[in-house]
């Protein structure tokens, strides 16, 4: 696969994050989707984003995966249980929360596993994305 990304505009900066996964099967034809999700969508709450069943009208990947953003106002909290043998990663995308009473600032990224939930708390407007993993 050869892929690249370029910003057209001189004067505009653009922040990205280019998300890999590895297909659940080989031989699976590579596509590429694109959508947007409303901020009203995931105003403090998570928002699914992508499935391996396009559940919820997101996007559809062939993972046992699920992608979710939420933005967060100050002070509020949203959750999400993890099920079975599940892991996660949160990364933040703007902003500083608590993650089950740990700090993280905008950049960081955290792996989580061996927790029933998580609890996202935004300590400033803040936005998130989060990966439950298989």
């Amino acid at each position: 696969i050869t892929h690249s990304e370029f910003n057209p505009s001189a004067d505009e900066p653009v922040h990205l994050y280019q998300i890999w996964l590895f297909p659940e099967r080989k031989g699976i034809t590579p596509s590429y989707e694109q959508k947007r999700f409303p901020e009203a969508e995931r105003h403090n709450q998570l928002r699914l984003v992508a499935s391996r069943e396009g559940t919820d009208d997101s996007l559809l990947i062939h993972q046992d995966a699920q992608i979710f953003l939420g933005t967060v106002d100050a002070d509020e909290s949203v959750s999400h249980l993890l099920t079975g043998d599940r892991y996660a990663w949160l990364q933040v995308l703007s902003g500083r929360v608590s993650l089950n009473g740990t700090t993280l600032d905008a950049g960081d990224g955290a792996a989580v596993s061996g927790e029933s939930g998580l609890t996202i708390r935004a300590e400033e407007s803040s936005e998130v994305m989060l990966f439950d993993l298989a």
